[in-house]
């Protein structure tokens, strides 16, 4: 992994030189630049390759141990040549700045290719089979034997799943149904389908009942072969055992011969990959006798492969059933705890976040120490370390998924790790980490960097391997992290790859290839120590550990520099951060304005940006940060409008074509001027502020219909000074997809009428009196063709006239402190779409004419409706 990491991050590295400086890409250079991104995008094959074959495991690292120090070296040399460069440092040796690359990179090229043709001399020695045929999925790990270990006799927090599946198992559908458990690693898949498996109902429902692991290693054989053995024992028709003299086609008709006739249950268990389950799926007919296969999976995307509909998704336990399941393996069924180790106890259950496999090792562990409250408290403070010192029983399960992972994610998931515990990180920030950071390449297809994070994001999500903590209503994800079994893995990992060093004690260990760094503690006093080629640093600790400034100097190839902690200020912007040429991500809070000179760093993509006290207002030159894609400044600031190119720069053109994120912009800044400028923004917050405004309470209302793609606006209105709305409802763009309005906006619901215009609205939020009136009536011709949220919260209005036509394809209405409304149109009922109405201390009329759809639509069979109430 390491080695594929190093060369697409070397890729994307000469990919913009080539695009940013043209004037250094010349001549003789355009075929050195072409060379070396031809051997990285060899070296790029190879550790693809090698990842999928099944030789010698050692043989397969010192190999990419080769790849990756070679293809670190040649970045180092490109990025330090050009931070020389940028400083001017070439010509104070005498040396002209093309000359000094071409130089540099003559050198790194006859280095890289000694090391290609050392590569192709290993490659050349592997045999030309690199796959066995019966091979669809092998990583080099075996994990039955690990799993064996995994899930033993979990029963806590398991019979409603067991009712669910018995009873799917059991249906009335006469056709061949697949039913599918998925969840992450340890949460007790197995488990449930063996109980399923054993379970009284289904020995005597089914005539015969197969069981197959899977895991990661699949041959079709031993899968017929299983399956013909599982069969043979529960039927009287003996099969002939002369299974080594047939085929796999004979063996495949056999057992069809043998299910022939006969309700039989499957059960398939630890699948991996949709290839290995279309090779499964025809070796079992259907013969319309209610026959069932039961797959277990950690993958959702298989198990939604398998079958879309209803699938079983297996939640973490909770912490009353988390201190059962302890309680059960420590004391006996019987559960007979002695009182005072109770409150400790749970603690520890609490700690384990309902994993019933970090339950099951903590118990055991738990069984060896004596039964007294300091003992105990130890294993609570401990539980880390004692996970750790498991890993066959632990870490090694979980490490079955993380070894499954494509090249292309592992990065992505042991990045997780560089944040705290119970971390919960925002989308747009860890997508922003991931592409600053190198992580993301695209391949050929159309979609933009952005989007690939999102799949990748995705993709891990659906592997169990990062847990989604927030979602919008579209499904969007908002926040996720980490459980903290994976993080104690990831912890693990990036210390033997060398990929990543996270600091979480005092101790500073011996640091040379690590690339990225993640302070947790309070050695960044230290940072002198660690290598200047560092490309990541994230600093949580506090105040306290302060870094000094002049440090940072230190780390001249530095991409990504994130404050995380919001109460680590300081007093003025650090402007030896302004000389970090290379840098593409910016986190951090001061007690000023960011300087001028910001806008030295022609490589930055995202500014993440905090003043303790008062407004941000941004200097003039940020309009010559071509690379700029999110602004994200923690309150209301001020975005001046771009002057004149001479006053900026001559030879520059100004404006910022990236930027795809522009987060609590001044309602100040909202000239068309400035809008023309950023022509791509999809994502916008605008704050009216009473500090920022100008005074000038005649300025025309804000149009954003220049804004062609723009597709989620929230409009905060922080005081209500002004009694005009200020931003044109009637001038927004058709792109709009999210519009959320908070404050004493001054709209009329006739405003808030006018926007059925936007026929891509999908979300409508209004907010704290965002309109005015007590009526709002919509007209038969209103029809908000596309909107499935609508949410009031603390509004005023009492009577709303509104038909289901106004809203064919609603899904969700959500009523938030709308203490005023006599009523919701009672017609909402007839909305097909309509799957839930929510109550947050609302009126008591209110309340009841909810109970009164919910009812009059289960009077006419309508059960898909739920309507919630003070949840």
């Amino acid at each position: 992994m390491e080695g594929y990491t190093a060369v697409i991050s070397l890729l994307q590295t000469l990919e913009q030189l080539r695009q940013s400086r043209p004037d250094l890409i010349q001549g003789k250079m355009v075929k050195t630049i072409e060379s070396l991104i031809v051997t990285a995008e060899y070296f790029q094959n190879v550790v693809e390759e090698t990842s999928k074959s099944r030789f010698d495991v050692e043989t397969i690292k010192s190999l990419e141990e080769k790849i990756r120090a070679s293809a670190s070296y040649t970045e180092d040399v490109v990025e330090l040549t050009i931070y020389q460069i940028i400083e001017g440092l070439s010509w104070t040796f005498g040396i002209a700045p093309t000359s000094l690359l071409h130089k540099n990179l003559l050198s790194v090229v006859e280095k890289i290719d000694t090391q290609k043709n050392e590569v192709m001399e290993v490659v050349s020695e592997f045999t030309t089979s690199t796959h066995d045929d019966q091979i669809l999925e092998c990583d080099g790990y075996s994990s039955n034997a690990i799993l064996q270990h995994s899930e033993d006799d979990i029963v806590r927090g398991l019979d409603d799943d067991l009712e669910i599946i018995v009873e799917r198992l059991t249906g009335q559908l006469s056709d061949l149904d697949i039913v599918t458990i998925s969840g992450m690693g340890g949460i007790g898949k197995t488990t449930l389908a063996r109980k399923a498996y054993d379970h009284l109902k289904l020995r005597y429902h089914f005539d015969i009942r197969v069981w197959i692991t899977i895991s990661q290693e699949y041959g079709r054989r031993s899968v017929l072969l299983e399956a013909l053995h599982c069969i043979s024992k529960q039927t009287d028709n003996a099969i002939k055992k002369d299974y080594d003299v047939k085929d796999d086609n004979e063996l495949a008709d056999l057992v069809q011969k043998s299910l022939k006739g006969r309700r039989y249950l499957v059960v398939v268990d630890d699948i991996w990959s949709t290839d290995v389950w279309d090779s499964i799926r025809g070796i079992f007919p259907d013969y319309n006798r209610r026959s069932r296969i039961l797959l277990t999976t950690r993958e959702t995307k298989v198990a939604m492969y398998a079958n879309p509909i209803s699938p079983h998704e297996m939640n973490l336990l909770n912490l009353e059933n988390s201190w059962k399941l302890l309680c059960d393996k420590v004391f006996g069924p019987n559960n007979c705890h002695p009182p005072e180790l109770e409150e400790i106890g749970k603690k520890i259950a609490e700690k384990c976040q309902g994993l019933p496999l970090t339950i099951s090792v903590i118990a055991g562990h738990l069984s060896k120490v004596s039964r007294t409250l300091g003992s105990w408290m130890d294993v609570s403070r401990t539980l880390g370390e004692i996970i750790s010192s498991h890993p066959d029983k632990c870490l090694g399960v979980l490490g079955l998924s993380y070894h499954h992972l494509p090249n292309h994610l592992k990065p992505c998931f042991l990045s997780m790790g560089s944040f705290p515990e119970d971390y919960h990180v925002e989308t747009w920030r860890l997508i922003h980490l991931w592409i600053t950071q190198g992580f993301i390449r695209r391949s050929g297809s159309d979609e933009s960097l952005t989007e690939v994070a999102r799949d990748y994001l995705e993709d891990l999500i659906s592997r169990n391997l990062i847990m989604v903590r927030k979602k919008r209503f579209n499904g969007e994800i908002k926040a996720c992290g980490m459980h903290d079994l994976l993080r104690e893995f990831c912890l693990t990992e990036v210390e033997l790859t060398q990929f990543m060093y996270v600091e979480t004690t005092k101790v500073v260990p011996t640091v040379s290839a690590q690339r990225h760094f993640s302070f947790q503690n309070s050695v960044i006093h230290l940072f002198h120590l660690f290598p200047s080629v560092a490309r990541s640093i994230y600093l949580f600790p506090d105040f306290t550990s302060r870094p000094d400034i002049d440090d940072f100097s230190h780390f001249k190839l530095l991409r990504v520099l994130a404050v995380f902690n919001e109460y680590n200020c300081f007093r003025s912007f650090p402007l030896v951060i302004t000389k970090l040429f290379h840098l593409r991500y910016l986190q951090i809070r001061c007690d000023d304005n960011p300087p001028a000179s910001i806008a030295e760093l022609q490589n930055l993509q995202t500014l993440v940006y905090g003043r303790e006290r008062g407004y941000t207002t941004l200097p003039e030159k940020i309009w010559m940060m071509k690379n700029l894609r999110c602004i994200h400044i923690r309150e209301a600031f001020y975005l001046p409008s771009p002057g004149r190119k001479s006053i900026l720069n001559k030879h520059l053109a100004i404006g910022m074509p990236n930027v795809e994120e522009l987060y609590n912009l001044s309602i100040t800044s909202c000239t068309n001027k400035v809008f023309s400028n950023i022509p791509n923004v999809k994502r916008l917050i605008l704050q009216n502020n009473a500090l920022l405004r100008t005074g000038d309470r005649a300025n025309p209302l804000v149009d954003t219909s220049s804004l062609t793609k723009l597709e989620a606006l929230k409009f905060v209105k922080r005081l209500s000074w002004s009694a005009r709305a200020l931003i044109s409802i009637r001038s927004l763009p058709i792109s709009l997809k999210r519009l959320t309005l908070a404050g004493w906006h001054s709209f009329h619901w006739t405003d808030i009428s006018a926007l059925v215009m936007l026929p891509n609205l999908e979300e409508l939020k209004l907010k704290n009196y965002a309109a005015n009136g007590y009526v709002w009536r919509l007209n038969d011709e209103d029809k908000f063709q596309s909107l499935e949220l609508l949410l009031f919260c603390n509004i005023n209005v009492e009577h709303w006239e509104a038909s289901s036509d106004n809203f064919p394809n609603l899904k969700r209405l959500v009523l938030k402190e709308c203490r005023k409304l006599k009523e919701i149109p009672i017609d909402f009922g007839e909305i097909c779409s309509l799957e839930s109405i929510e109550l947050h201390n609302c009126s008591t009329l209110a309340e009841e004419s909810a109970r009164k759809i919910e009812q009059e639509q289960e009077d006419m069979g309508n059960n898909c409706l739920k309507v919630y109430i003070n949840i």
